[in-house]
């Protein structure tokens, strides 16, 4: 019965061209521009990693201005540490399963043969950043944590820089020359992007390709590598020192502090170790604000530092508001379609037909503008996203349309259309034929 529904509703759809093409280029425009905004809102407010996003915890140190108002959340925090502070916490033996101090930066990759050199985004780290943010591998395995007491010339590649160097073949073992010195390939990294990139969420790198080198810190520190991102200061270094040894003692934060912390027990033991350190350091002058030092979760994390904002909930709630007129607009063009058939419908009833076969039928037709319009909506909202992406950098893992959200498109669109025909539908298979069939 199904498929004799459907071939009357081509047929009935093929009769009146332009007013199907008009409720199906309206259902396409509005569930175009909610899904535009939807896909965006929906990977910017996604959970990054979420096997462990309940496990990871964003440190902060309150170490302000004390001339500064006072800290009410963590919002109000800077959002990473000193160098001084996060060198403490990675070398002492606190309550954490693992934790990982870390910074972006660049350097110049030199290719072998005739391809001039060209800069990569670096993240120097310890070897417990694979670990805890499950970095996939396809080939070998992170530098041993020896190699971080060393100072070791080893690295992590990414697929991608793989490819382009080695044509995707297994690099383990190999060398590569970054700036003017070589370092030794320990393993390569599979795709990894995680949306947004909650271990750095910098304004505007939270959405950034992963780096495709990572090396170990202290290397990174001894070859004066400068941090790629924000770096805020408010105390004056100490003009006695050499420029950089001063800037690593400064209260300049630029660093990155994680702590996988397992159970909420565990999370206590840690921030009560955060408080005791800071109550050490007042002692010797640091820290002159009150007490007040953060441990966010990764989605709290997110919260804090406001990765998706009001602006984005508010262009939701307007192309929803634009799909609700959309569908009000195809109640209209379906009342006058089918009331324009329904002498067609009297001589169904007349034949036989129940009131039943009748919606049916017509709630068939309904559908199949759905489905239409629903495809017309995708092929729209991938057109608004492609403008998305040209529009700003930073976005392009913000601007595909993932199966779900395909998927959400077609049936937000069927499920649009059932709900204008309602209406439309039980109207015409309401009405009597006898009086009908006079007027034909």
């Amino acid at each position: 019965m199904f498929s004799y529904y459907l071939r009357l509703a081509m047929t009935s759809i093929r009769r009146t061209p332009v007013l199907s093409a008009l409720m199906v280029l309206a259902l396409g425009l509005g569930i175009g521009a909610f899904m535009t905004t939807f896909t965006v809102y929906y990977l910017m407010s996604g959970d990054p990693i979420p096997h462990k996003s309940d496990v990871l915890y964003a440190v902060q140190l309150d170490n302000w201005d004390p001339n500064e108002d006072p800290t009410e959340s963590a919002s109000d925090v800077q959002p990473q540490l000193t160098y001084q502070d996060g060198q403490f916490l990675m070398n002492s033996d606190t309550p954490a399963t693992r934790q990982v101090h870390m910074y972006g930066s660049d350097m110049v990759v030199v290719p072998e043969g005739d391809e001039p050199p060209f800069n990569e985004n670096v993240r120097a780290t310890y070897e417990t950043f694979f670990s805890m943010f499950d970095v996939p591998f396809i080939y070998g395995a992170p530098w041993p944590s020896k190699a971080d007491e060393d100072h070791a010339s080893m690295i992590v590649i990414g697929r991608k820089l793989n490819d382009r160097l080695f044509n995707g073949e297994n690099s383990v073992g190999k060398s590569i020359q970054l700036n003017d010195d070589f370092y030794k390939i320990t393993g390569v990294i599979d795709d990894w992007q995680p949306t947004p990139r909650f271990y750095h969420v910098d304004a505007g790198r939270r959405f950034s390709d992963s780096e495709q080198i990572f090396l170990p810190f202290t290397r990174a520190i001894d070859l004066v590598l400068g941090p790629n991102g924000n770096t805020n200061c408010w105390a004056p270094m100490d003009d006695s020192l050499p420029v950089i040894e001063a800037f690593l003692k400064s209260e300049c934060v630029w660093t990155q502090f994680w702590a996988e912390l397992e159970t909420p027990d565990q999370a206590a033991a840690y921030k009560d170790y955060l408080d005791n350190y800071v109550r050490d350091q007042k002692q010797i002058g640091r820290f002159q604000r009150p007490l007040n030092n953060f441990i966010s979760n990764v989605k709290e994390w997110l919260v804090v530092n406001r990765v998706v904002t009001n602006d984005n909930r508010v262009l939701v709630r307007l192309s929803f508001l634009f799909l609700l007129v959309c569908v009000l607009n195809t109640v209209g063009l379906l009342m006058a379609k089918f009331l324009g058939k329904s002498g067609e419908v009297a001589v169904r009833r007349a034949m036989g037909a129940s009131r039943q076969a009748v919606f049916a039928q017509n709630l068939v037709e309904v559908a199949t503008i759905g489905v239409a319009g629903g495809i017309v909506g995708v092929g729209l909202a991938w057109l608004g996203l492609k403008g998305i992406e040209s529009l700003y950098r930073g976005y392009q893992h913000l601007v595909h349309l993932d199966p779900v959200m395909l998927a959400t498109a077609v049936c937000l669109a069927v499920i649009s259309a059932i709900l204008a025909g309602l209406y439309p539908v039980w109207r015409v298979s309401r009405q009597a034929p006898a009086g009908l069939l006079k007027a034909l």
